[in-house]
């Protein structure tokens, strides 16, 4: 079975933690800034107000301190608000942020 190119998903890491402000913003529009942290409701669970939903605008790390929840970066935290893939979310931001997702 023949293998397709390889998603470079460092890159698209990195890529995504130069728009951390504006992805968190746009995946967590009823949050807010407060730091280097992005605090919100985690919208996979009942959540009343923001406070245990907590993402580093500087290094792309999240979590849901109430459930256990964690990434180590904003891919993990696409693929985790919309129940996707690592692939399908890494391909998705790449797609969003118009930078090649696989290696050259």
């Amino acid at each position: 079975m023949p293998v397709g190119p390889s998603i470079n998903f460092a890159r698209i890491a990195r890529t995504a933690l130069m728009h951390s402000d504006s992805l968190c913003r746009r995946w967590l529009p009823e949050g807010y800034q407060d730091g280097k942290e992005w605090i919100a409701r985690n919208p996979r669970r009942t959540d009343r107000r923001p406070g245990s939903f907590k993402v580093n605008l500087s290094t792309g790390r999240w979590g849901d301190f109430a459930t256990g929840d964690k990434g180590g970066d904003l891919v993990a935290l696409a693929a985790f608000l919309f129940d996707l893939p690592q692939k399908d979310a890494a391909l998705r931001i790449a797609e969003m942020l118009r930078v090649s997702p696989y290696d050259s």
